[in-house]
């Protein structure tokens, strides 16, 4: 019997966002459309450019500092731990936290573009296809594919080519330091992989290139985690409207890949960016048991 055929437009299929102008489906013949669809790159996370201009950057600064000083005038307003707070002060307080955001979001499309067209022209030339590997669970919330991209290689070229020669676009992000590791459970890379994307880091860590140049320099996830806080901080502080669930601005636990210990959402600081393994709340039971994860004796209110 044949199994059913999940299509996109049914309930249970994926929603594609909208490219603004550009054509969605370009139809070259009746049963092979070109799809245009926006692909996020799985294991890495680059600076946000969500600000759309140098002048939307400083509305960040100014939001930011203000959280600063909500968090050291009104500690009781504020949901978030005092561990945390303290780890996040210095970059909120900086006065420019949005500006750097903005502008490392900046040049690492710039890089990302750049690479991309570097890599994808042979040496005559012309134009090499695009290899595309996804995730067991293709799409995320927005509706954007979830892979790793690279240059398609034909078998006598990879037969010449290292594995760091073949290198995905996902690793050449990370190697150049313009994007953090960002390795959520359980799209783990393999056995073979996974140990390139981490000495990958920490060479970039090492050499402050890209974003690891800047002291208070903050991963994409964390500045995001930042813009949930001062949402929920303004609510109460400004607005005087509950709110429902205060801590929600936090989502993932977190696990050391060299320790295989678990912490709360609050304490990934404690563990080095690079070996970060993120968890949702809704995988921690999963993950635990499948990686022989170890609670951290705050996680289980042990001081």
């Amino acid at each position: 019997m044949l199994e059913a055929v999940q299509i996109f437009w049914s309930s249970g299929g994926v929603g594609m966002p909208s490219l603004d102008s550009k054509a969605l489906v370009d139809i070259h013949d009746g049963d092979t459309p070109s799809i245009r669809m926006p692909v996020r790159m799985l294991s890495i996370d680059t600076p946000e450019v969500t600000a759309g201009s140098p002048q939307g950057a400083v509305a960040v600064d100014e939001k930011f500092a203000q959280l600063a000083e909500w968090i050291q005038q009104r500690p009781a307003d504020v949901p978030i731990s005092r561990r945390f707070a303290d780890f996040l002060l210095p970059r909120l307080s900086t006065g420019k936290a949005g500006t750097i955001q903005f502008s490392q979001g900046t040049r690492a499309a710039d890089f990302a573009k750049a690479n991309a067209a570097q890599r994808l022209t042979r040496p005559d030339g012309s134009r090499r296809n695009l290899f595309v590997h996804t995730a067991d669970a293709p799409f995320d919330g927005n509706g954007r594919l979830l892979a790793y991209l690279a240059p398609a290689y034909s078998k006598p070229e990879l037969a010449t080519l290292t594995r760091e020669q073949r290198s995905t676009f996902n690793l050449d992000m990370v190697r150049s330091g313009w994007a953090a590791t960002f390795i959520i459970y359980p799209s783990i890379p393999g056995e073979l992989d996974l140990p390139l994307f981490l000495s990958a880091a920490d060479e970039a860590v090492t050499a402050r290139r890209g974003i690891w140049d800047e002291p208070t320099t903050m991963p994409a996830y964390e500045y995001r985690c930042v813009e949930r806080l001062y949402a929920v901080a303004k609510s109460i502080v400004v607005d005087k409207k509950p709110v429902p669930d205060p801590f929600a601005w936090r989502e993932r636990y977190c696990a050391d890949m060299r320790t295989r210990v678990l912490v709360g959402p609050e304490d990934y600081f404690d563990i080095d960016p690079t070996y970060r393994l993120f968890i949702w709340p809704t995988d921690v039971r999963a993950a635990v048991s499948s990686l022989n994860l170890t609670p951290s004796p705050r996680l289980v209110g042990v001081r």
